[in-house]
């Protein structure tokens, strides 16, 4: 039953490759953006995957178990896993589907998010993961707590996150549809909340199958990654199971997509990118072993079961990735002018750096090359998300009304948050094209 597993990683990697759903992302935005759209998808999953699991339960269909809550574990795993992720440049499921679509700074951050999380759980770090571990509290659901049925939550979130999608939905009516490629229906992305809704399904159905494979849980990243490197090392079969499948088959299935759709293409990460990849996959892996899971096994399973550990979990993690926000995400403008410096910078304020995305040929407009009167050209080929939209930003503040700005990007995120944001600040896209295999170019008109 176990190749079970391997199947719904292969959907889930699917329909995450397709919805461009990064949790990472959803989070950054609330501190870059100031905007809480992308982060109701993830309550979407939530929703759904509460109320799936609230029906499984009273039906007797699974047994969901969940531990005491050992507050300095979650709170101190989840702010490391936070600021991991922005290094990185993107969560845990994040990492391993763009590490199908071609990404090696993932499959960088992917490695040492591996073997950092074995090592916590059952290499030289245990002793540190358990003496955290163990320092619980006997408080373990809030609607335990209260003495009132899940339900009664389950359907409150659901409700408000009905209201949340539908405000949002209106609000994009009225201010008119964001740019799009001109493609067929297949290789266009999913709407974030349609991937949200078809995740938190898939989360629901994991429950049974995976009880069936003899696992008491639902979806999971952090302990399956690490079952995989144990397997990898030592080749014992006891480490060969449903979560290693499942991970395995995002990977596959991330790829699938990608390759059906042009998406994938081989991106290597210049030496500040792959930098980051490596300790925030360190991270990553370390933090999300000290708080139990990671932004899928806090952020969406364990919500879903409204456990002090999930909510915590997802509220410290969000407040690690504003911390990293703050402290990393610098426009590439901001540096230009001090290219040897930038070089010479070895210690970790090199962070401060987004990779060397913005191509400096002229001084006009501040390091913008232009290539035609009151048109100037971008180039973030090779930087990951969300330094095109962070670089953009910076950009077009300093041009003039009825300036445009070609933006040339291989981030696949930034098909969706690059229109989004000129469809936001009410910048006409004058043009939106694929420029071969994972590669478009756009146009933006202040």
């Amino acid at each position: 039953m176990i190749v079970t597993g391997l199947l719904m990683g292969v959907v889930l990697g699917a329909v995450m490759q397709r919805g461009r759903f990064c949790v990472t992302g959803m989070l950054r935005d609330i501190f870059t953006l100031r905007s809480w759209r992308s982060i109701v998808a993830l309550f979407v999953v939530i929703s759904i995957h509460a109320v799936g699991i609230a029906g499984l339960t009273t039906a007797g269909v699974i047994s969901p178990k969940v531990d005491d809550f050992a507050p300095l574990a979650v709170i101190a795993g989840s702010l490391l896993f936070g600021l991991g992720i922005v290094l990185a440049g993107g969560c845990a499921s994040g990492t391993w589907y763009r590490s199908g679509e071609g990404l090696v700074g993932s499959w960088l951050a992917l490695i040492f998010y591996g073997v950092s999380a074995a090592a916590m759980k059952r290499g030289a770090l245990k002793p540190v993961n358990d003496f955290l571990g163990e320092r619980t509290v006997n408080m373990r659901t809030i609607p335990e707590t209260l003495g009132v049925s899940s339900w009664w939550f389950a359907l409150g979130l659901a409700a408000f996150t009905v209201y949340a999608v539908n405000f949002f939905l209106q609000c994009d009516a009225l201010r008119g549809p964001k740019a799009t490629l001109n493609e067929p229906v297949w290789r266009r992305p999913l709407h974030l909340y349609t991937a949200g809704a078809l995740i938190g399904i898939l989360g629901v159905i994991a429950w049974p199958l995976s009880a069936a494979a003899g696992r008491n849980s639902g979806l999971g990243i952090t302990t399956p990654t690490a079952d995989v490197f144990s397997y990898a090392a030592t080749g014992n079969l006891k480490f060969l199971n449903w979560g290693t499948l499942l991970v395995v088959g995002i990977l596959l299935g991330s790829y699938l997509a990608a390759k059906a759709t042009g998406e994938f293409r081989v991106r290597l990460p210049d030496a500040v990118q792959a930098q980051r990849s490596v300790i925030g996959g360190v991270m990553m892996g370390v933090g999300a072993s000290w708080a139990g899971g990671c932004t899928v096994g806090n952020g969406m399973v364990q919500t879903s079961l409204f456990s002090y550990q999930g909510w915590v979990a997802l509220l410290f993690t969000a407040v690690g990735v504003g911390i990293a926000a703050k402290l990393w995400l610098k426009p590439t403008q901001e540096v230009a002018a001090q290219p040897q410096q930038v070089a010479e910078e070895t210690s970790f304020h090199s962070f401060a750096v987004s990779p060397v995305a913005l191509k400096v040929r002229t001084e006009a407009k501040q390091g913008l090359r232009q290539i035609a009167e009151q048109t100037y050209a971008l180039d973030t080929l090779g930087a990951v998300c969300p330094f095109p939209l962070v670089d953009a930003r910076a950009a077009m503040a300093n041009l003039e009304p009825g300036d445009r700005l070609v933006i040339d990007f291989d981030c696949t995120q930034a098909t969706e948050t690059i229109p989004q944001w000129a469809a936001d600040e009410g910048y006409q896209v004058t043009e939106f094209r694929r420029a071969g295999n994972a590669g478009w170019q756009i146009t933006v008109q202040k």
